[in-house]
């Protein structure tokens, strides 16, 4: 089975500015700047990554205030650049790593907003 046959949920395209820690191929640790290219509940798709990393390897992730846990489940080399992109899949499952908000998000079908669209 490819890795495109095992994908689960939606991605939603999405260019976040990241901060990375981890290790490199070599076994360096390594902290640097990257952005995401799109990202899923349950991962995302990293370029602009200057290191190569081993697949497997977790990986940390800082967004604004959020810290998440990857795994890096694929890298790939960009022709023609010294730059890298990586396939992530979340270590720890938060209902909403990114916070960029979902239709089943809280509130969908909670009572107060519901009973908040009545009018008087």
């Amino acid at each position: 089975m490819s890795g495109e046959t095992q994908r689960r949920g939606i991605r939603t395209k999405a260019v976040l500015p990241v901060r990375i820690k981890g290790k490199d191929i070599s076994g360096k640790t390594f902290e640097e700047l990257a952005h995401t290219l799109d990202v899923t509940a349950q991962g995302a798709r990293l370029g602009s990554i200057h290191r190569q990393l081993n697949v497997d390897d977790e990986i940390t992730v800082f967004y604004r205030q959020r810290k998440m846990q990857f795994r890096v489940v694929w890298t790939k080399k960009m022709k023609g650049a010294s730059e890298f992109q990586v396939g992530l899949q979340a270590v720890s499952q938060d209902k909403e790593s990114w916070g960029l908000g979902s239709p089943v998000q809280e509130g969908r079908g909670a009572q107060p907003s519901s009973e908040a669209s009545v009018s008087a």
